[in-house]
């Protein structure tokens, strides 16, 4: 992309308002002051201008891509609330991509592509970025596929970093390469960029598939199961590749107190990593220094053939289709919709 971010003060417009220049664009900034981190003190304006430092890494992860504006309005303690359709009164430049939801509704999302766009939400209490993984122009068939490593109340950091490292050594047995971040919260996101020729369901199956493959790698530490009651160590959720289904983008802000960051991170950093390293504080730093670890994820997009194989040979054992999350159209095959211990209950 080769998109650079500079940032410049402007005359104030109104009381406590402002303007920073993004690229070339000036964005407003409303109540600059006001502080979305009561332990830390960061205010509004400085999400933004974190934003604008990581603007090209930050950019790679959303360029083009229908997105979802999770608003914390009244800073990160407070409950966000999802805004799906595009504000009426966005800036001329923002432009819009229209997609259906699992209940047959549709909308037109917002489309991050420039770095204003990332002051622009930052300004409405964005902290994290939440894309489809499509493009604007191809909804219906994804680009990614999302390894999201989720550990249970009971797992430990170092138990998330040895099913990361399972994940890339079946991924590059199957000829892909993966691109490691820190979720920001407990956990690690894996990304893998595919060709655009299949619909949500194939890649959801495919990364179903891949989890199981892990789950039957290191049984004790990765598990599939949707169903929380039976879940342990660390699930890998198949689900958030589901239509519909989001995660915080790279170098997204996180609601924590220290206001932690969804930071990508070379697999050789993977035993030295660890969450606290990545705050709105430290990773400008970083990312001046080494630049973004992310970077090459655009070079090859993957076919999803070797994943799609691998759903066959595990249907041809029995393994079958899972559940989706709640709210989604039934799936050919999908097992009965109700955690184990209601089934069990209904049939005593």
């Amino acid at each position: 992309m080769g998109i650079a971010a500079r940032i410049a003060y402007r005359s104030r417009m109104a009381k406590d308002d402002i303007e920073v220049e993004a690229d070339g664009r000036a964005v407003k900034v409303t109540n600059p002051g006001k502080v979305f981190f009561p332990e830390t003190g960061y205010t509004k304006l400085d999400i933004v201008n974190y934003y604008l430092a990581v603007a090209e890494g930050a950019l790679r992860g959303v360029y083009r891509r229908p997105t979802v504006l999770k608003r914390f309005v009244n800073g990160a303690n407070e409950e966000p609330f999802f805004q799906k359709r595009a504000p009426a009164n966005r800036p001329d430049w923002i432009t819009t991509a229209h997609v259906s939801f699992p209940s047959g509704r549709s909308a037109d999302l917002c489309v991050i592509d420039e770095v204003a766009d990332l002051a622009w939400v930052a300004n409405l209490g964005c902290l994290d970025l939440n894309p489809w993984p499509v493009r604007e122009d191809d909804v219906d068939h994804p680009d990614e596929l999302r390894v999201d490593l989720d550990p249970t109340p009971e797992a430990n950091w170092a138990m998330v970093r040895e099913v990361a490292r399972t994940v890339r050594e079946v991924l590059e047995e199957l000829g892909y390469r993966g691109y490691p971040k820190t979720s920001g919260s407990r956990g690690i996101h894996i990304n893998v960029r595919i060709e655009r020729t299949h619909g949500f369901s194939d890649v959801r199956r495919c990364a179903l598939a891949l989890g199981r493959e892990v789950e039957r790698r290191v049984p004790a530490l990765a598990t599939t199961k949707w169903w929380k009651e039976e879940r342990h160590g660390v699930f890998i959720d198949y689900n958030q590749n589901a239509r519909d289904r989001t995660v915080a983008s790279a170098y997204s802000i996180r609601p924590t107190p220290d206001a932690r960051v969804s930071a990508p991170f070379h697999w050789d950093e993977l035993d030295a990593v660890e969450l606290g390293d990545f705050t709105l504080a430290t990773v400008p730093k970083r990312y001046a220094e080494i630049g973004d670890p992310g970077a090459g994820i655009d070079d090859v997009a993957y076919p999803l053939a070797p994943l799609l194989e691998l759903v066959a040979r595990q249907e041809a054992e029995g393994l079958g289709e899972a559940p989706l999350p709640p709210h989604f159209p039934r799936a050919e095959g999908e097992p009965v919709r109700a955690q184990p211990s209601r089934r069990r209950k209904k049939d005593e």
